[in-house]
């Protein structure tokens, strides 16, 4: 399989050599498309990509074998025994059928028409691939969007965009220095019930709003992700290029493939989930990043019975220079979801709005104690049907961002919907907030020295060392 590939990769790099680089088929022009990290968002990215008519699949790249043949009966059984179902590639429908864009990709696989990368350096100087879409696990997104954007290739970037905050501003500085097209995949930017609730606002109709807070409930009580022992990789899954940059560690599969999201080296709740509604409030809220930083928390619902390294409660407080302020908490021992309706709640002295992905409803203050006016605003109601993923996250959305992405790919305009800067300020919100409960201080942030004012341990902690052979760009 190793010869043919690269065979297969010389050949295409040989022919692609005399092709522009945006491919032209008929009167429409396509961007060719390679995938690097194929493995559950990456697939359902992919699949989203090639519904696109502009979009041509021209190369895959992941570190599991299986997910990178699109071999289905190869994976690791031993993923299902670990809950992993809804965390691995969906290949299939309910009624076991392939679905169809997995049936064209398996087409196209038969036709010769993929090549397959283990390295995602070696896709990265394939010139039939004009952009990369990443999906891989956070610690990763920075290193391939900096060497994606020095090989000449466009970017999408899945959230969130860093594990630090220091990573970054690497990125966007990258992106200033070349002539490519990066979006990162915060889907809220798309949707349309959010780019309408962000009109309301700013019409002005309805007052101001000062307060903004969302949470991430689920129910992982008692054991979490469970207590795995040190154990070899599944085969087929290179765990030294998984963890890249990061210090070794010994697999488990409370790590990888999914579980990286509760260990510490790799990502947080906050980041996780915490950066869709973070970048939500603050777009609503016209802020770009807070003055003070708090927050608290512990296991305290699973310690002791799970390999989680993160804090399965916690309590983030976002204060802007505005005085305005934001919250995030993070409830995975059942709590209900605070938020009466929604996804998140913004509030102002004459309304309160509730919105989520499937629209929203400003509701009017009624009464005001004391002598206060009680304005005269009416309430307004937005609903929108929204086909959703197996992740959670809305289909349209992320098409709508795709989408965008695809064109500003076709003609250079490099205004995406969610830029790097975007997508760099929204994800260190989450990096603040860890590091805010990692020091147990209030933290006072410099958002344009991207500095710690009044905690020389907490700087220390915007970036990490690089295990040898990495580096940022």
């Amino acid at each position: 399989m190793e010869r043919r590939e690269f065979i297969k990769a010389g050949m295409l790099a040989a022919s692609a050599a005399a092709v522009p680089n945006i491919l032209k088929a008929g009167s429409k022009e396509k961007v060719r498309m390679g995938f690097i990290g194929v493995g559950n968002r990456g697939t359902q990215l992919m699949h989203i990509f090639m519904k696109n008519p502009k979009v041509e699949v021209v190369a895959l790249c992941d570190i599991y074998e299986p997910f990178l043949y699109r071999k289905f009966d190869e994976f690791d059984p031993k993923f299902f025994e670990w809950g992993l179902k809804g965390r691995i590639p969906s290949l299939t429908n309910r009624k076991g059928d392939v679905k169809p864009q997995e049936g064209q990709l398996l087409e196209l696989i038969k036709a010769g028409k993929i090549a397959f990368y283990k390295d995602y350096k070696a896709l990265l100087a394939d010139k039939n691939v004009d952009a990369v879409c990443i999906a891989t696990p956070d610690h990763w997104h920075a290193i391939m969007t900096i060497d994606a954007i020095k090989a000449g290739k466009d970017v999408y970037c899945e959230k969130p965009l860093t594990a630090t905050v220091v990573e970054g501003r690497a990125m966007v500085n990258a992106q200033k220095n070349s002539k490519q097209i990066v979006a990162v995949g915060l889907n809220r930017r798309g949707g349309e019930p959010y780019r309408r609730l962000k009109k309301a606002i700013d019409s002005g109709k309805y007052g101001e709003f000062r307060t903004g807070r969302a949470a991430r409930v689920s129910n992982i009580f008692p054991n979490g992700i469970g207590k795995c022992p040190p154990c070899e990789p599944p085969k087929g899954f290179d765990w030294n290029a998984w963890l890249g940059p990061r210090a070794y560690r010994p697999y488990k599969y409370t790590t990888a493939p999914y579980y990286f999201r509760w260990h510490t080296d790799f990502s947080s709740q906050v980041g996780n989930w915490g950066v869709h509604y973070l970048d939500a409030m603050r777009w609503m809220m016209d802020e770009t990043a807070p003055q003070f930083i708090t927050a608290v928390g512990g296991q305290y619902y699973t310690e002791g019975r799970s390999d989680s390294e993160i804090p399965d409660t916690m309590f983030c407080l976002f204060e802007f220079a505005s005085k305005k302020v934001m919250e995030f908490n993070v409830f995975e021992g059942g709590r209900s979801n605070p938020i009466r309706q929604g996804e998140l709640e913004l509030a102002g002295g004459d309304a309160t709005i509730f919105a989520s992905q499937g629209g929203w409803e400003i509701k009017p203050s009624t009464f005001k104690e004391f002598n206060n006016p009680v304005n005269k605003i009416e309430p307004i109601k937005y609903e929108y049907k929204e086909a959703m993923l197996d992740d959670g996250s809305a289909e349209s959305s992320t098409r709508n961002v795709i989408g965008d992405f695809i064109d500003r790919c076709l003609d250079r305009n490099p205004e995406v919907l969610c830029t790097l800067e975007n997508g760099h300020r929204s994800t260190s919100f989450a990096h603040l907030a860890n590091i805010a409960y990692k020091v147990g201080k209030r933290l006072e942030w410099d958002a344009e020295k991207e500095l710690f004012v009044n905690c020389d341990e907490a700087n220390k902690l915007l970036h990490y060392s690089y295990r040898d052979g990495y580096r940022l760009g």
